[in-house]
């Protein structure tokens, strides 16, 4: 039996600075026994909890199943491992396979040289076998492994989410600097957005979070859209039960009333291109969508505002970018009573240019770029709390 078969553990990968709102989900999803490591989670599952994370998980990144976990000190205890399993009850000479490798204060200090070893290994066993080896597809493989080093220790796990989770698939075109997907769920989940207050992104850009905002909302399955999972190579995978879990799924899915969510952007061409991502998903046609800046906007009060504007990477964009943020201010003051904003920025400098007083800030990730999240609220009535200058 592999490891994942004896213990019923498995590893998340996840995007950087958000271990916490990770293992949250991961636990409302049916994780047992949590242990949060650095950009990673340990937990317990059966298999249909692994089905039900890959498919409708917004914010992991993706979930391994260890088969063995051994001595590593140098590249022939790779090749020795590569010799006692049973690689072709994960896939055939008809699949192709990928390989990824980190490692940390090892002796074999290049990750790309670990993949390649492991990759020769696996190419010798098949040919002893059968005489021919499967190829390599670093792309979009059938199967993929992971081999993590650490030290004199390595793990070796199959990937069974196959691409990264943040590719829903919606989003074939993108603008510049574009939001990833998981970062745009995990916004959306801190804000507590349910749908009861009308949802405002006035800098769409390609439609990140306008796209996972309705799946949100509508109950999409975040995967929806994806057709295969590492998971489906799993030696104990069952096909009954994943289908079965699919279809209820599906069911809850419900549709979106017009008027809750709205995005604009000052440009049509990047509009088109929102419109473009959200069509691939259902309900698209209930996102109102429209062309001009956000100063352009008369009011949105009582409502949810969510969303990631430009920071400026060029020299010479700091002042356009420094005014941008200084009106987005001012337009949250004057027409968005009622309010709640949460701006992503990946220069956090700039919050100061918005002028108005943060609730919150947290600190996440969006790719590799660090950045943060603030939060502004405008409450009216008996609180009476307004806004204030930024510290």
């Amino acid at each position: 039996m592999h490891q994942y078969q004896t213990n019923n553990t498995f590893f998340a990968q996840v995007p950087g600075m958000m271990e916490e709102i990770c293992e949250k989900e991961l636990i409302e999803l049916g994780a047992k026994n949590t242990k949060v490591a650095y950009r990673g989670i340990y937990f317990e599952a059966d298999l249909l909890t692994i089905y039900s994370i890959n498919y409708t998980s917004r914010t992991i990144s993706r979930v391994l199943a260890p088969l063995k976990s051994f001595r590593c000190r140098d590249a022939n205890a790779i090749m020795k491992l590569a010799k006692k399993i049973e690689w072709e009850k994960f896939f055939s000479l008809n699949h192709t396979f990928a390989i990824t490798s980190n490692v940390i204060k090892s002796s074999i200090t290049n990750s790309l040289y670990a993949s390649q070893v492991l990759k020769d290994g696996i190419a010798d066993y098949f040919r002893a076998k059968f005489g021919k080896r499967p190829d390599v597809d670093t792309v979009n493989p059938d199967v993929r492994f992971n081999l993590f080093i650490e030290t004199d220790n390595a793990v070796l796990s199959l990937d069974t989410s196959g691409e990264s989770l943040h590719k829903r698939g919606y989003r074939l075109l993108a603008g510049e600097a574009p939001m990833q997907e998981t970062l745009a769920a995990a916004i959306i989940s801190l804000s507590k957005w349910d749908g009861e207050k009308p949802l405002l992104d006035c800098m769409c850009g390609s439609g990140t979070i306008l796209c996972e905002a309705l799946m949100h909302y509508c109950r999409i399955p975040a995967q929806k859209l994806r057709k295969k999972f590492g998971f489906f190579h799993l030696p104990d995978f069952n096909k009954s039960d994943w289908e079965k879990f699919k279809d209820e799924a599906d069911s809850k899915i419900r549709p979106l009333p017009k008027g809750i969510i709205t995005g604009s952007d000052k440009s049509q061409l990047t509009v088109n291109v929102a419109k473009e991502n959200l069509s691939r998903l259902p309900y698209s046609e209930s996102v109102n969508l429209s062309a001009h800046p956000f100063q352009h906007i008369k009011q949105f009060e009582n409502g949810v505002l969510i969303t990631n504007p430009p920071y400026g990477i060029r020299l010479g964009e700091r002042k356009e970018v420094e005014l941008l943020y200084k009106e987005l201010g001012d337009f949250l003051k004057t027409k968005c009573k009622g309010t709640s904003a949460f701006i992503y920025t990946g220069e956090p400098s700039l919050r100061k240019q918005i002028g108005l007083k943060t609730s919150r800030r947290i600190h996440l990730v969006n790719g590799k770029l660090e950045g943060v999240l603030l939060q502004i609220d405008s409450y009216e009535g008996s609180r009476k709390a307004k806004y204030q200058k930024s510290e």
